[in-house]
C-alpha cells in the first residue's frame, strides 16, 4: 500500500517540472467565460502548490479522516468506513443540471457530478439509493477528469461536485488532470455541510464556489435525523461554513449573472421547526454577512425513513414557509435566492 502511494505521488510530481503544459497554459492565458478571471486552481498550479495539496489529500485515505467521523479506514487498502466508499470514487451520473440556483444554471446548466455514498445518514434523504446504498460505478481519476471536460464541452458554467467530502482527494487529482487538458470552469463544492475545518482549509485556493447545506441548528435534532446519534452536525457545519466564507467571501457573478466565486448557503425548511430556521438566519447574519447568498428551500418531502418519525412525516405548510422567509428578512438577509422569493409569494397567497 505504501508503495502504491509513493508511485501515485511520483506520478504527480513527474510532470510538475513543467507545470504550464499546453492545457494549463490555456487555462491561465485565456480568461474564463464573459471575460471573468480563470479558476482559482489554475493559479495554484502556476505557483507549483497544487501537487503537494493533492498528495496531502491522498495521504488521508490511508487512515481516513476526510470528515468528522474520522473512522480511520485504510481506503487505499480496500477498507470501507462510515460512508462505505471504496478506494476509488463512485459516480452515479454526470450531466448539465438546470434545477440548481439560477447563478449556477445560467443558459448552459450546472455541470453536476453526482458522487455515490455519503458521510451523512439523513433519515429523510431524497437520494438515498445513491447516498446510502452507493449505486453507481467506480471510476479512476482519469475517467473523472474526462467527465469534467465533457461537461465543459457541453457548455456548462461550472463543475458542480455533489456530495464530494469522502472523495475529495480523487476530485483534486482529476481536476489537475483535466486542467492540463484545458479545464477552465469554476469548481462548485456542493456539500451536506458535515466537514472539518482542517479539510476545508486544504481546499483554500482550489474551490471557487462553496455550496453547503446547513441542515440543523440543534444537536438533538441532528442526532435524531442526521448522523446516527452523533449530534455534532451543527457545530461542525457552522465552523466549516465560516472557513468557506473566509476563503471566498460573498457571491460574485459575471455580467450575465453567472456565479464565478463565493459562498452560497442552503437551508431546507422542515415541519414543526425541527431544522431551526429562525436560529439559522440569525446565525448567518451574525457570523457571516447579511449579503451572503442564502437559499431557504421549501421542497421538503417525506422520503426514505421519514415516515417513521412523526414530527417530519408530513410536508411543510405554506404558513411555515412564509414564517421562515419572514424570519430571514427580519434578520436582515439581503441576498435571498430569487426562486425562494418567488416561492414566498406563492405560499403567501396559499396561507392567506
Amino acid at each position: 500500500m505504501k508503495t502504491a502511494r509513493r508511485n501515485f505521488i511520483k506520478g504527480l510530481c513527474f510532470s510538475a517540472g513543467s507545470l504550464l503544459t499546453k492545457g494549463c497554459a490555456n487555462a491561465l492565458e485565456h480568461e474564463g467565460e464573459s471575460g471573468a478571471p480563470g479558476p482559482a486552481y489554475a493559479r495554484l498550479e502556476a505557483r507549483g502548490d497544487l501537487v503537494e495539496r493533492i498528495a496531502q489529500a491522498y495521504k488521508k485515505l490511508e487512515k481516513c479522516d476526510l470528515c468528522p467521523h474520522r473512522c480511520g479506514a485504510n481506503r487505499l487498502d480496500g477498507e470501507k468506513g462510515f460512508c462505505s466508499a471504496p478506494g476509488r470514487a463512485v459516480v452515479y451520473s454526470h450531466s448539465p443540471h438546470f434545477g440548481e440556483e439560477l447563478p449556477l444554471v445560467g443558459r448552459g446548466g450546472s455541470g453536476t457530478i453526482f458522487f455515490s455514498n455519503c458521510n451523512l445518514r439523513c433519515v429523510f434523504c431524497q437520494n438515498w439509493p445513491i447516498a446510502h446504498l452507493g449505486r453507481g460505478r467506480e471510476v479512476d481519476d482519469e475517467s473523472l477528469a474526462d467527465m469534467m471536460l465533457n461537461l465543459q464541452r457541453r457548455g456548462c458554467h461550472n463543475i458542480n461536485l455533489v456530495t464530494p467530502t469522502h472523495v475529495m482527494p480523487h476530485i483534486l487529482s482529476a481536476m489537475r488532470i483535466a486542467l492540463k487538458k484545458g479545464l477552465n470552469l469554476p469548481l462548485c463544492y456542493n456539500t451536506g455541510g458535515y466537514e472539518t475545518v482542517e479539510n476545508i482549509r486544504l481546499l483554500d485556493g482550489i474551490v471557487d464556489i462553496y455550496l453547503p447545506d446547513l441542515k440543523f441548528m440543534g444537536r438533538e435534532e441532528s442526532a435524531r435525523y442526521v448522523v446516527q446519534g452523533v449530534g455534532d452536525y451543527p457545530e461542525m457545519a457552522q465552523q466549516a461554513i465560516v472557513e468557506m466564507h473566509r476563503q471566498v467571501g460573498e457571491l460574485v457573478v459575471d455580467d450575465r449573472g453567472i456565479a464565478r466565486r463565493g459562498l452560497m448557503v442552503r437551508h431546507l425548511v422542515m415541519p414543526n421547526h425541527v431544522a431551526g430556521t429562525r436560529e439559522f438566519v440569525d446565525w448567518v447574519a451574525r457570523n457571516l454577512s447579511r449579503d451572503t447568498y442564502v437559499n431557504i428551500m421549501p421542497q421538503y418531502r417525506v422520503e426514505h425513513m421519514a415516515f417513521d418519525y412523526e414530527e417530519i412525516a408530513r410536508a411543510i405548510t405554506s404558513r411555515e414557509y412564509v414564517e421562515a422567509m419572514e424570519w430571514a428578512k427580519k434578520a436582515g438577509l439581503r441576498n435571498l435566492d430569487k426562486r425562494s422569493l418567488s416561492h414566498l409569494e406563492i405560499h403567501r397567497r396559499r396561507a392567506s
